[in-house]
């Protein structure tokens, strides 16, 4: 596989990732940087490719026992990997989240986050690359994610997601009787326009009642006017000094 070494979080972490296939973007980052979790938590990531989400996690929260589950070898490879050149401690476990094996099965975990695929297959035409196809589509029904999450969070701990707008049907309709307090943050590229994304927190035997924030606006200004990013200061904050977003309050 023909690698890139890429910096992410301002430096402070640094992945191998493939040249060609699925490469991590903004979106594993503002998953981690949403995340709650604290020191001392216990944290399980679905579907985690080449360890952007819970690299960045691991390296923003100290003390968290991370475990990542991730379908495809050659990515189970590079989580592992870039996990040990990260000097971050955490399980890479390779196997598929409908099967996963059973001293797995008997974990509960504080969080489970998740970036699943953004695309139906059944909707959509596949990418050449297979890696990547996987990663953007799979096979795997969203519905299934959601219920494989919901059965290894511990009680009140929390699911953070990130997912496509149009699939927030499906996520909600999967997470009713499952999970509760639900906090969706839709994602608009600038002021003024469509949600193309969203965050959604839930939690497991959460009570309170749906809630809605606030939309996360990515860039500053309407347009895009010079060279060089425009991320507004939070994102910003997030994507070049690994900091939090405070997108969530903790739920009932």
């Amino acid at each position: 596989m023909d690698l890139s070494h890429d910096d992410f979080l301002g430096g402070r972490l640094r992945l191998a990732q493939p040249r060609t296939g699925y490469r991590a973007g903004i979106d594993p980052i503002l998953l981690a940087a949403a995340t709650d979790a604290t020191g001392g938590q216990s944290v399980l990531e679905l579907g985690c490719g080449a360890g952007a989400a819970l690299l960045s996690l691991g390296r923003r929260v100290n003390g968290l026992s991370l475990t990542g589950v991730e379908l495809q070898p050659d990515y189970h490879e590079l989580a592992r990997l870039n996990a040990e050149a990260n000097a971050i401690k955490a399980t890479i476990i390779l196997g598929d989240l409908r099967a996963l094996p059973a001293d797995l099965r008997q974990q509960r975990f504080d969080h489970v986050i998740m970036n699943p695929p953004y695309f139906d297959r059944a909707a959509s035409s596949a990418a050449e690359d297979a890696g990547r196809d996987i990663a953007l589509g799979g096979e795997t029904p969203l519905a299934d994610w959601i219920d494989v999450a919901a059965r290894r969070l511990a009680p009140r701990g929390h699911l953070t997601m990130i997912q496509r707008i149009e699939r927030l049907p499906e996520v909600l309709a999967a997470a009713s009787n499952r999970l509760g307090s639900v906090v969706l943050c839709p994602i608009a590229a600038r002021t003024g326009r469509d949600p193309k994304l969203f965050l959604l927190q839930a939690r497991k035997g959460g009570r309170a009642a749906f809630r809605c924030t606030p939309p996360m606006i990515l860039h500053r200004g309407s347009v895009h006017e010079k060279d060089g990013d425009d991320y507004s200061p939070d994102v910003s904050n997030a994507l070049r000094n690994g900091a939090g977003l405070p997108v969530f309050q903790t739920g009932s």
